[in-house]
């Protein structure tokens, strides 16, 4: 799970896309049976890291980028 730094809302995120990407961009997420976020881009399939979001995800709630950290209070 990622909260964003700058206004705490948890996993409420989108991915930016290079302007030189070639996909559909088709992008869905699920969390799996250890409760971690699974992105799939274009049926490719990857769990993120903080590096990633950091690079790559926008806070849906707050517009915020680069504001990413762990939320660790939902892990078990």
């Amino acid at each position: 799970m990622f909260k964003c730094k700058n206004c705490n809302s948890t996993d409420k995120f989108e991915l930016m896309f290079s302007p030189e990407y070639k996909g559909a961009r088709r992008y869905a997420q699920v969390y799996n049976e250890k409760g971690e976020i699974e992105i799939t881009v274009d049926g490719y399939k990857f769990i993120p890291d903080l590096q990633f979001m950091n690079a790559c995800a926008v806070c849906s709630y707050c517009g915020q980028i680069y504001m990413w950290d762990y939320d660790m209070k939902g892990r078990s």
